[in-house]
């Protein structure tokens, strides 16, 4: 996990895996976001907590600070981080066939532990919630922001993935802090079975997790059947879009961070808020048809090393 605010990357669980991000973004300005006049709206939004104004001033600092600093990029790379098809594998092996968390004693600990590659065989359906405190304006701007980047996931990785207004198997839920710490009978109604440490690390999460994701498997079945991601509502909304994507992207099955990763998301460094075009290239790599679930990294490797160089052009 990151902890500044923090972006952590995925668990697998007997039935689950984790991830948790902290937002990125970059110098510059924050994108604005067009309003959807389809989007329903909520009746009067509830007044948030002495708690959650705090949190939203708090993470208003902390974007700014990170701007200040050079980091949360949203160019997606450029002249100035190249990476060659050797590279491109290396970080997909890493990022999609290791853990960085375990579960020991129900509690989540950092470890970093080989795995198996993990992906959804099923179409992607992105569902997004609202906690009643979330504005209809907010409500729309989220609402477009998914919608585009499903979109985009689409085109990345060639796997169906969508949006839908109900019976979602991927769940985004925008809550505030004193929504988020009572949500445990809606956890439960998404994702029945769902575990208790699932549940107390969504109710409980710190101030330096920025935002989280859980995704589920049947079982020892490495295919991922649900998700349940967490965005804080009181993010400013560079952090909040820098949520949606690593949260959703990790969620798909890129699950761990990477220090050698760059340009990435899934890297503790703060350096971009945006999915990259090396991430996107991972995508396209995790649901390459040459590739299955439950591959280990010994299996996995040398056919992502021929991806690898096919989508780079051969370079080395």
């Amino acid at each position: 996990m990151r902890h500044r605010g923090h972006r952590a990357g995925a668990l697998a669980l007997a039935l689950l895996t984790l991830g948790a991000c902290d937002v990125p973004m970059q110098s510059g300005p924050a994108p604005t976001l067009p309003i959807d006049p389809d989007v329903p709206s909520a009746a009067a939004p509830a007044a948030p907590s002495p708690t959650s104004r705090a949190l939203a001033q708090h993470y208003a600092r902390v974007q700014v600070d990170l701007l200040q600093q050079g980091l949360l990029r949203t160019d997606g790379g450029g002249p100035d981080t190249p990476f060659a098809a050797h590279t491109l594998a290396n970080n997909f092996i890493r990022i999609a066939l290791y853990d960085e968390y375990v579960t020991r004693g129900g509690e989540l600990v950092a470890q970093q532990t080989a795995s198996r590659l993990r992906r959804w065989e099923q179409p992607v359906r992105l569902q997004i919630h609202f906690g009643d405190s979330i504005d209809p304006e907010q409500r729309a701007r989220d609402s477009q922001a998914l919608t585009g980047y499903a979109r985009r996931l689409r085109r990345a990785s060639n796997h169906p993935i969508s949006t839908v207004g109900a019976d979602g198997n991927f769940h985004v839920l925008v809550l505030n802090e004193d929504e988020r710490r009572n949500y445990g009978e809606e956890l439960r109604q998404l994702v029945p079975g769902i575990g208790d440490t699932a549940v107390r690390t969504i109710e409980t999460m710190p101030r330096t997790t920025f935002c989280l994701v859980f995704a589920f498997s049947r079982g020892n079945d490495p295919a991922y059947t649900r998700a349940i991601a967490v965005i804080r509502a009181e993010h400013p909304d560079l952090l909040r879009l820098s949520c949606f994507h690593e949260e959703v992207a990790q969620g798909l099955g890129l699950a761990n961070d990477s220090p050698m990763a760059r340009p990435s998301i899934f890297n503790d460094d703060e350096e971009f808020a945006l999915l990259t075009t090396q991430d996107e290239l991972m995508l396209r790599i995790l649901y390459d048809r040459r590739l299955r679930a439950g591959m280990t990294v010994e299996e996995a490797q040398p056919i992502v090393e021929v991806i690898a160089g096919e989508l780079l052009g051969g370079e080395s």
